[in-house]
């Protein structure tokens, strides 16, 4: 009786110790021990020889890649929620198989969020840095270091899906007003649930906005949704957070409004260029910057793992995927 071959699986970055030793023991698992990120060319290697690529958000897997005359993937196994680092139309047109891990960082998300939507009106940062700073504290004063409360203000959050969602639950134990736009809209029973209010135009959510929230997917129709026009119609004294994607936002702009006075502040974990951060955001006392890590928790690192191999098995048996993605929009 012969022995099935396992398949060759090549992984891009280093995850978590556990799901690495179940790798190894279902697959023939080619491991990035040292977690540097593949070059464009490592990577075009690796779809030459392996039947499975799994990779995260850092590698681009694009047209040119996929259509690599030598290209041996059948499968491509995201270790993250988004694909716009997959050329999802293309590997679908080249019956490769696309899956994501979706759901499993939505608490994370939707914590990290939370925490910047406090940390920037209440001005965190800039008092831990007092304490941290060259400056001796001369104690406490009525009227210094002074923010501003989340309680009773209008949080408008750009995409309800299940982050979103996640958002406006937590923000409703703080007391404030939630407001939301999305392609579409929820139903009735959840929009009470949430007690959350639909607004059908962007612009009118983000200038009315106290805080403004963004949750959408990146795609071309988002790409700097909050444009340069819109960040001008902002109140002055409003706020913006971003743990989504970078490119969501004008960043030129938002950093304009920022210098000029014309904005609160900013809370972002997401930068338009990463892992570069524009020097000129650094220089800003009112924005809480942080690198990229709304999802790092060690469960939720752990559950995107467990969705890979499982996506993977379903696949290597004939079976459809739990997480396939069908659409380059997905």
């Amino acid at each position: 009786m012969s022995v099935k071959k396992k398949p060759l699986v090549v992984v891009t970055r280093k995850l978590p110790d556990s799901i690495e030793t179940r790798m190894r023991e279902l697959f023939d698992a080619r491991l990035n021990l040292d977690d540097t990120p593949m070059t464009p060319e490592q990577i075009v290697d690796a779809v030459r020889s392996a039947e499975i690529l799994v990779p995260t958000v850092t590698d681009e897997i694009m047209e040119e890649v996929i259509k690599d005359p030598d290209c041996k993937l059948k499968m491509i196994a995201n270790f993250g929620n988004g694909v716009d680092n997959i050329d999802v139309a293309t590997a679908l047109q080249r019956g490769i198989t696309v899956t994501n891990t979706p759901g499993v960082l939505t608490e994370d998300t939707a914590d990290m969020t939370m925490a910047l939507i406090l940390a920037v009106p209440r001005r965190l940062a800039e008092g831990a840095g007092v304490l941290t700073s060259d400056k001796d504290w001369t104690g406490w004063s009525p009227t210094w270091m002074l923010g501003h409360r989340i309680g009773g203000k209008r949080l408008g959050i750009v995409g309800m899906g299940r982050i979103g969602q996640a958002v406006a639950h937590r923000a409703r134990a703080f007391g404030m007003e939630v407001v939301y736009h999305n392609r579409h809209r929820l139903p009735a029973a959840l929009e009470n649930m949430l007690g959350a209010r639909y607004e059908s135009d962007v612009d009118r959510l983000v200038a009315e906005a106290d805080i403004l929230s963004l949750h959408c997917p990146y795609s071309p129709e988002t790409h700097q949704i909050l444009s340069g026009r819109r960040i001008a119609a902002m109140k002055p004294d409003a706020y913006v957070i971003n743990t989504a994607r970078g490119d969501l936002i004008d960043e030129e702009a938002l950093i304009a409004a920022l210098e000029g006075g014309r904005l609160g502040g900013a809370g972002l974990d997401v930068y338009s260029h990463e892992p570069a951060t524009d020097p000129r955001l650094l220089a800003l006392p009112n924005v809480v910057l942080m690198p990229h890590m709304g999802s790092s928790t060690v469960e939720g690192r752990e559950a995107s793992g467990e969705k890979v191999i499982a996506n993977i098995r379903f696949w290597v048996d004939g079976h459809r995927p739990p997480d396939q993605v069908l659409t380059g929009l997905s």
